[in-house]
């Protein structure tokens, strides 16, 4: 894996933090948020604590081993905050992880056992690990909020923090309340409670290191305000100076077309290179539609938003050149994967589509970028005699028959490593291998066949 840029080679030249809210809103980044101070509360901030600025977290759930590209952007918010002189924390939910979020599911989540739970937790700290800078005077933090759940008693838990909340207020919860209108699941009192752990994060990291706001997807505006709102009872409770929290939501990043962001026919595109590889990654954003790239450069890239708007000026004047999508696909690539990944990446891509040499590319890359073409296997011995190329393009399934094979292959409609064929009698064999292992097959533009020989 390549090398990683650290948040300080993308710095932020903000004159204030007013103008960091004013690009976050130019951007659309914001949905909603608990306090129209926020912007001033943020400036103040960085003044009163020296250069840390306002303490802020985001919660992720430890549903797999690794975060996929809907995590992308609250990491890339948290990370635009930090370099604007903030403190973020990342929470993974060693604790909440075992209960499951209730928002935006239709059913119960399945539990999770405890060696998947800590094998999951491992995994996604690496990767949220790339995106923050964990030195300086702002520097980040990773945090299990399983160890501040583990010594809290049932009975404890419901005195200090369930009487603070009443049934008709976490009713009230749009995540809640859609599940309580699903006849035919409904809502366990687990996932019920969650809110409440939730907002017993804010209420510790609040407590612990003065953690002021929290964010997430639109989808968390429930827990958010009803950490906010624990907050603000704990406080009257307890006799202690009332401190300011906020809670601010993004959108939630869909396609054009209404459709989940980040699922492919092949599944989802994870921020890990050994569940997505490289390549698979660099072409989901390159292939993003007009109608979605200029959104998705506003969320998930640091460009100035004026070079943006650029970039859309030019796709509407020149959309065959797809210069919005190079833009996504080079930054988000090089950010998660590092330069040399996206080098290499961006090397095979042109051999691959530009009818350049194809042994230039290693067996797996190539074989990455091949992933959902047909494939086929023969015999080393196959190889040593040589193989019909009708017979192979026949069984591969590129052609009906040898008939049309041959009708197609005279017409200069088919190629063998990126060549054209002519001749129908060609047999491939040893000296047509790419890395003494594979040939590859292509009739017209894109239907390619990979023949493995081993």
């Amino acid at each position: 894996m390549g090398s990683h840029p650290t948040p300080k080679s993308f710095i932020l030249n903000f004159m204030s933090t007013s103008s960091f809210f004013s690009d976050l809103q130019a951007r659309e980044i914001i949905h909603q948020s608990t306090d129209p101070g926020l912007a001033e509360a943020l400036e103040r901030s960085l003044k009163a604590h020296k250069g840390k600025g306002m303490t802020l977290y985001c919660g992720f759930d430890p549903t797999s081993d690794s975060l996929h590209v809907g995590s992308l952007f609250p990491l890339m918010t948290l990370r635009r905050f930090q370099m604007a002189g903030h403190t973020p924390i990342a929470v993974v939910g060693g604790a909440t992880g075992r209960i499951g979020d209730p928002s935006g599911k239709s059913q119960e989540r399945q539990l999770l056992d405890d060696e998947t739970l800590q094998h999951n937790l491992k995994g996604m700290q690496k990767v949220i690990e790339r995106f923050l800078d964990f030195k300086g005077t702002n520097a980040a933090r990773v945090m299990d909020n399983y160890d501040w759940f583990k010594g809290y008693g049932f009975i404890d838990f419901l005195r200090d923090i369930g009487k603070h909340f009443t049934v008709n207020m976490m009713i009230a919860k749009e995540s809640v309340r859609a599940r309580l209108e699903d006849r035919a699941h409904g809502i366990s009192f687990t996932e019920f409670s969650y809110q409440l752990l939730q907002a017993f994060d804010f209420y510790h990291l609040h407590h612990k290191f003065q953690c002021t706001l929290q964010i997430g997807g639109s989808d968390q505006w429930g827990n958010i305000t009803a950490g906010t709102e624990l907050i603000r009872r704990t406080q009257a409770v307890e006799g202690r100076d009332e401190t300011h929290v906020y809670g601010l939501t993004q959108p939630l990043v869909t396609k054009a077309d209404g459709t989940k962001f980040g699922k492919t026919e092949s599944g989802t595109i994870w921020l890990d290179a050994a569940k997505t590889s490289p390549y698979e990654f660099y072409q989901f954003f390159i292939q993003t539609p007009d109608t979605d790239v200029i959104r998705y450069l506003k969320f998930f890239s640091f460009r100035p938003v004026s070079e943006i708007l650029a970039l859309e000026a030019q796709m509407q004047a020149e959309p065959e050149k797809r210069a919005a999508q190079i833009a996504l696909a080079h930054e988000i690539t090089t950010l998660v994967h590092g330069e040399k990944e996206l080098a290499l990446v961006e090397q095979a891509t042109k051999a691959f589509f530009g009818g350049e040499d194809l042994a230039q590319i290693p067996p797996k890359l190539l074989e990455d970028m091949l992933k959902g073409a047909p494939q086929i296997s023969k015999s080393r011995a196959d190889a040593v005699a040589g193989v019909s190329i009708l017979d192979l393009m026949v069984e591969g399934g590129l052609f009906a028959s040898r008939g049309v094979a041959k009708k197609d292959l005279a017409g200069g409609g088919v190629y063998l490593n990126n060549a054209r064929l002519t001749d129908a009698g060609k047999l491939v064999g040893e000296a047509d291998l790419l890395h003494g292992q594979f040939a590859l097959i292509r009739k017209g533009k894109k239907n390619y066949l990979l023949v493995r020989f081993g």
